[in-house]
Parts: C-alpha cells; sequence; structure tokens
C-alpha cells in the first residue's frame, strides 16, 4: 500500500496564543541544520522501516508539509526538501502534494517552487475572515490578505485550497462567525476544515483560560454551548452550499476530501519527518509499529531518538473503531468482526452510545449522531481499554 508522507516544519513568524502545537519562533539560523537533518531522516526511512521489522514500500501517494508554517523556509531550503523526497521515495504522479501556509507568506517565489515540485493542493490557516479576531490570537493577516493568496494561487494554477477556520475565538460572536463562513463559502475554496478551539495547558491561551485570567483575550473567549452552537452552524452552512462533512472536523466538496488526512482515519501507512512527527507502518493484516520524533527541536537536530510502540491487535481494533468514527460515513461492524474477530467486548458501549443518542445504527454501520460529534471524544473512550497497571 502506497506510503503518505508529512514532514513538520516547527517554524512560524509569530506564534499564535491558542497555539498548542511543537512550533514556534526560531533564529533563521537554525533553519538550514533543521532542514539538513530532516532530509537525514528521508534518507534512511528504508533502514529505520527494517529496523522496526516492518515491510518498506517507498511508493507515495500523498505528501502533507505542515507545521508551523513550512513557507517561512527559504526557497531553495524549501525546494531541497521537495528534492530529497523524490530522490529517496517513488511519487506516484497523481500524487496528492499539500503545503500548509499562512496567509501573507506566499511570495511569487514560493509559488514558482511550488510550480516547479508540483505541488497542486495548499492549506491557508485563516482560522478568522474577522481582522479583530485574527490580531487577538496573534495571527498577522487581515481578510484582504486570504482574498489576496486565493487569487494568486488560482492564477498560479493551484486550485486545490483548504481554509482552516477556529470557532471559539476571544470576541467572536454567532454573527462574526456567520460572516467568516459565508466569506469561506464565496470564495470558493474547495476544503474547509473547522476546529474548536482546543483549550488545554499546552497553549498560552489555553494556561489563561484555564487560570480565568485576562491576557490574550481570554476573558472575551465565548463559553463552551456557544462555540457548539457555532460548530452546528458551520455544519448546516458549509453542507447548504455544497461543501458536505466528510469527517469530524472536515469538509469538502465532491472529490476534494484531503486523501493525505484520510489515510491516518483509516488506518494506512505513513511516514513523518521532522520535529513531533508521528509514523506508522504495518508490519501484517493486524499488527502495525508506531513511533515519533522527539518534539523538541534540540533534542530532534541532535539526532536523539522518540517513542516506539508495537500496536496489538486488540489495540489496532480499537484504533479501527473510534478513528473510523471521526468520518460520517461511520464503521461497518461487519468488516471489523470478518478482520479481528469477535467484537463482544465493544457490544456494550456501542449499544450505550446508541441509547445516549451518541451512534446511530444503520444496517452493519454505527456512526456518530449530531450529537455524539459535539461529545466525540466521550464516545471514542468507550472503546478504548484502560491501561494495564505497572505498565
Amino acid at each position: 500500500m502506497p506510503l503518505g508522507l508529512y514532514v513538520s516544519v516547527p517554524f512560524c513568524r509569530t506564534k499564535c496564543s491558542f497555539c498548542n502545537f511543537a512550533s514556534d519562533v526560531f533564529s533563521r539560523a537554525l533553519f538550514e541544520r533543521y532542514v539538513e537533518r530532516v532530509k537525514v531522516g528521508m534518507k534512511n526511512a528504508r533502514q529505520l522501516a527494517e529496523e522496526m521489522k516492518a515491510p518498506f514500500d517507498p511508493h507515495v501517494d500523498s505528501i502533507y508539509f505542515g507545521g508551523g508554517t513550512p513557507t517561512v523556509l527559504d526557497t531553495t531550503q524549501l525546494e531541497s526538501l521537495f528534492v530529497t523526497i523524490r530522490q529517496n521515495f517513488v511519487v506516484d504522479e497523481n500524487v496528492e502534494f499539500t503545503v500548509e501556509c499562512a496567509p501573507g507568506t506566499l511570495t511569487p517565489e514560493i509559488l514558482q517552487v511550488f510550480q516547479r515540485q508540483g505541488v497542486n493542493r495548499v492549506s491557508l490557516g485563516v482560522q478568522s475572515f474577522v481582522d479583530q479576531e485574527a490580531a487577538a490570537v496573534g495571527r498577522l493577516h487581515k481578510r484582504s490578505t486570504v482574498l489576496d493568496d486565493l487569487a494568486r494561487l488560482r492564477d498560479a494554477g493551484l486550485s486545490n485550497i483548504g481554509v482552516d477556520l477556529i470557532a471559539g475565538l476571544p470576541h467572536q460572536t454567532s454573527e462574526s462567525w456567520r460572516f467568516s463562513l459565508e466569506e469561506t463559502i464565496a470564495s470558493g475554496v474547495p476544503h474547509v476544515s473547522v476546529y474548536m478551539l482546543e483549550v488545554d495547558d499546552e497553549s498560552r491561551l489555553g494556561r489563561e483560560l484555564i487560570a480565568g485570567g485576562t491576557r490574550y483575550h481570554a476573558h472575551f473567549v465565548p463559553d463552551d454551548d456557544s462555540a457548539a452552537q457555532f460548530y452546528e452552524t458551520a455544519c448546516e452552512q458549509l453542507d447548504a452550499a455544497g461543501i458536505n462533512q466528510y469527517e469530524i472536523s472536515n469538509f469538502a466538496r465532491q472529490g476534494f476530501q484531503s486523501q493525505h488526512n484520510l489515510k491516518y482515519w483509516t488506518r494506512q501507512p505513513y511516514l513523518g519527518f521532522g520535529v513531533d512527527a508521528h509514523s506508522m507502518l504495518t508490519i501484517d493484516r493486524e499488527r502495525a509499529v508506531r513511533f515519533s520524533t522527539p518534539d523538541s527541536l534540540e533534542h530532534f537536530t541532535t539526532g536523539e531518538r522518540g517513542s516506539l510502540a508495537e500496536v496489538s491487535k486488540q489495540e489496532a481494533l480499537e484504533e479501527s473503531l473510534f478513528l473510523g468514527l471521526r468520518l460520517m460515513c461511520g464503521v461497518n461492524l461487519h468488516e471489523l468482526e470478518a478482520q479481528y474477530g469477535s467484537l463482544s467486548t465493544f457490544e456494550a458501549g456501542v449499544e450505550e452510545s446508541v441509547r445516549d443518542g451518541l451512534l446511530e445504527r444503520d444496517g452493519s454501520f454505527v456512526r456518530l449522531t449530531k450529537r455524539g460529534k459535539l461529545l466525540s471524544n466521550e464516545v471514542f473512550a468507550r472503546f478504548i481499554s484502560p491501561p494495564v497497571p505497572g505498565i
């Protein structure tokens, strides 16, 4: 089965207050050292797979550069990463090749690199079309910046464009959220991702919200009920515009679903390179191995190893169930049973979730309900075995 490749570029022009990723503002002097280290990982991919005792198929049908902001790299650095991929993997002629971009970073030179190297999909981290909301969380762009980028991307022949939005930003109201949705729909982009603001201690805004403070405009963050309503509004408006939901956070026009992300949700093999990059390679029909790189730039560039864990048959079944439930098509229980055997340990969780209005049955399929999408983590927790004490 062809691989998906993910390349992490953890560098940003500014660190957004809501961001809980392993990215930050670093000196450009570190960029070259980082790029060279990532290229070493690409060159050693086959050897790494052999160490994991996992089959290695060099064929690749999806490539995804995420971050951070990959487009803050110099064009020569970015292009050298693209070239190294093609030197060490067999890239399908119909590859989906995505690069995440922050609005305002798409220079003419970057667009020329995209054209030369076959980048055919761009994901724009817009988050909000309302300038006040974007500025409140540290975004450097305005609405006009996004519209200009969209026009220049299309002029360069790139029409497969995704826009990211966040529900629950400081100062966001139902009216301003509808405006962002309307602007997104009017832009004509074929893919939209809608994420709920995450509140945890991994971001500055999250820590301030937990502490009940007012920095980073934390006291202007909508309450949970409002954010949930924003999400439901997005589902309704995007669907009415023909941008249909295919995963909890993702919506697309027909034929524009993210093929790379579908690999994660359907447990297809993928390799990740760079800081805090995750990989999964299948060993056989039932088992797989997952591994990751360090989430520290210093530890990564010095060559330290990250985590490694073999996925057992039971864990693979659990993953197939809760990852599959992220998709609106749901999970075919008969197919899972044919692959993994009895599903008796999950019957109670399925029935309980159906009674609670979180799951619905349709023949052999189960899928999240409207309420279940809002409480998806609660549903998924019902299908994950508790850790064994002492392990």
